[in-house]
């Protein structure tokens, strides 16, 4: 039976205009055991003043670990996102991340295909994405941290595009991080069919809940949102995805996106119930 544990990715603070260490307190003040960092490339003006949350790569990765540790929690994964069809920025990108990774002592780095420019086709594009995945599989390898691909491009969120992705380089580290709102919100099949076809590669989800509001305005149009609801509070049946999951004998990483701070602790609240004896708490 799987086992699970609960952390929060860092986009519950972008509408606080917050830096990463506040983020990190306040997760952890929340009752959070682990949070979810984002990571970019070079300097980014509004996270040197600590008006956003995202982690440079240019600073040293035990930095991160420290500013985790002193408030008290841990380092569950990256969010590395990198545009797999375009080499020369998600190379860096997401190799970068998977040191970082590494070094906080975290076995998971989250990306996925993003969108196909149109003037790509798609041999060429599954091309440039297996390259990206070769490239960055070999860190993954030396580091033994899971490449996870998520539904949130053109061609991830059906699940046989999910599935062909993960299979474009053959290893062990490249798997897939489910995300419940965004294969939802793309409309393409039914987000719980599609959970039980790609479920033996499932090792991370992105806990998204989406409001019924967005979901009349958007499903059907998007391939995916950054951050939904409060888990509970929206159209994501989660005794249904948790249901399908159960059967995987590993643990897996419930990742909480959603907007605002008061959300975060409200699906702390839902998903720690729903759970019960299945949350890994220590």
């Amino acid at each position: 039976m799987a086992r699970y544990r609960l952390t929060l990715n860092m986009e519950y603070i972008k509408h606080a205009a917050q830096g990463f260490q506040w983020g990190v307190e306040k997760a952890a003040a929340l009752g959070y055991a682990y949070v979810e960092p984002m990571i970019h490339t070079g300097w980014d003006l509004l996270s040197e003043v600590d008006f956003f949350h995202s982690f440079s790569t240019q600073e040293d990765p035990l930095l991160m670990r420290d500013i985790c540790r002193k408030a008290g929690v841990q380092v569950s994964s990256i969010s590395g996102h990198s545009p797999l069809m375009k080499p020369e920025a998600a190379v860096p990108r997401l190799t970068q991340a998977i040191v970082f990774a590494a070094a906080c002592g975290a076995k998971f780095v989250n990306t996925d295909d993003m969108n196909k420019p149109d003037w790509m086709d798609d041999e060429l594009a599954h091309t440039l994405m297996k390259y990206t995945l070769t490239k960055a599989n070999f860190v993954a390898q030396r580091h033994q941290v899971f490449i996870c691909l998520e539904p949130h491009g053109t061609y991830s969120c059906t699940s046989a595009g999910l599935l062909r992705l993960v299979e474009l380089v053959p290893s062990p580290w490249i798997r897939v991080n489910w995300d419940t709102g965004n294969f939802y919100l793309a409309g393409l099949e039914d987000p719980y069919e599609g959970l039980q076809r790609v479920r033996e590669q499932v090792v991370h989800v992105h806990a998204k809940d989406i409001s019924r509001q967005q979901s009349q305005a958007e499903r059907g149009l998007v391939t995916g949102t950054p951050v939904g609801c409060a888990c509970g509070e929206g159209e994501v049946d989660w005794e249904r995805v948790i249901q399908i999951l159960d059967p995987l004998d590993r643990e897996i990483f419930l990742s909480v996106e959603c907007g605002q701070v008061d959300e975060a602790e409200r699906s702390l609240t839902y998903l720690t119930k729903l759970l019960g004896n299945k949350l890994l708490t220590s």
